[in-house]
């Protein structure tokens, strides 16, 4: 008991420290979502035991850890959403409601998922081209939101097959980030910090920028996912599920088409490109030369083979992510 009295008073410490330097707006948001989140999880993962929402042996994980309850995305993106509504100046912003669609569309994807997974009870889930099709789509509602928005203006003389080029760069990121996202998904707090230190960057950048929407997003995911690392640090609690891994992917790419910042996504989401990418290798080295390149994928994995604890790596991978993030960051503000 007192050690968990310890743990709530730094996770409020760490909270309290990060607000400070938010202007108000942002850290009421921040400081709302990170509560609510606190305060009704426990509940939420009862909920979860009782109907037997839970993780089954993952298909990449060298450590199992089934039993535990899954799909705490719902919650903190579901808190994400309400926060920011709250605290958006303009509930009539378009770019308000596209990172709510951003964020529920591609976690809805991922709740069917999850939801496939738990009703199967094997770790199949949907199939690959159906999810990338929905994916696919998503995407394109998106573009043609911001088209709505004039924010393609810049796009304006371009030809059929520049604007093709465009569009397959928008699908590319989309369906990269999400399925980025969730592949860093397999160690206790990876996901869940390495994304935290993504949205914060793109809440600094902005506040630089003067978009308060956005910034108001960022702070409350960023709320949400401190409220979620509590119960998600090792031992873990409670997983986010596709989800949760599919809303943080989907929102970050939605952000990045929002302020055209695509190509700085690939550093702001550092960790989670070379997760992916580390899979590609792998998968093209196999099949090309029938040779392995890491011992196991996604990377993550690697470096436990290589001797270092499941904690260490996910620091490891947080101090990485926050080298990225801050590169990425730099080169947009100058």
């Amino acid at each position: 008991m007192k050690k968990k009295y310890i743990e709530i008073g730094i996770y409020l410490l760490g909270c309290i420290i990060v607000a400070l330097g938010m202007p108000t707006t942002s850290a009421m948001a921040f400081y709302l979502s990170s509560a609510l989140v606190l305060v009704i999880m426990p509940k939420f993962i009862q909920y979860l035991k009782k109907v037997s929402i839970q993780q089954t042996e993952s298909e990449y994980a060298l450590e199992k850890k089934s039993g535990t309850p899954i799909m705490a995305g719902l919650l903190f993106s579901l808190v994400t959403m309400v926060t920011t509504i709250i605290f958006a100046p303009n509930k009539g912003d378009l770019t308000l409601w596209m990172l709510v669609l951003g964020l529920v569309g591609f976690g809805m994807i991922g709740f069917v998922d999850d939801m496939t997974v738990v009703l199967k009870r094997n770790n199949a889930g949907l199939k690959a081209r159906t999810r990338l099709l929905i994916e696919a789509i998503l995407a394109i509602v998106m573009t043609f939101l911001l088209y709505q928005m004039k924010g393609l203006d810049y796009l304006k003389g371009a030809s059929i097959f520049q604007c093709l080029g465009f569009l397959i760069i928008i699908l590319l990121m989309f369906m990269g980030s999400t399925n980025a996202v969730n592949l860093t998904d397999g160690m206790d707090g990876l996901a869940g910090g390495v994304s935290l230190i993504a949205f914060m960057a793109y809440f600094i950048y902005a506040i630089q920028k003067q978009l308060p929407v956005i910034a108001i997003f960022c702070a409350a995911m960023g709320g949400s996912l401190f409220g979620y690392l509590f119960f998600n640090h090792k031992p873990a609690k409670v997983f986010m599920g596709d989800t949760g891994s599919l809303a943080l992917g989907g929102s970050l790419a939605t952000i990045a088409l929002i302020t055209h910042t695509e190509l700085a996504l690939i550093l702001i989401a550092g960790i989670p490109v070379l997760e992916a990418m580390s899979v590609i290798i792998q998968i093209s080295a196999v099949k090309l030369f029938h040779h392995r390149v890491f011992p196991y994928t996604p990377i993550h994995y690697s470096f436990k083979i290589w001797g270092l604890k499941e904690v260490q790596v996910v620091y490891l991978f947080w101090l990485l992510e926050f080298f990225f993030a801050m590169i990425g960051l730099w080169l947009l503000i100058h």
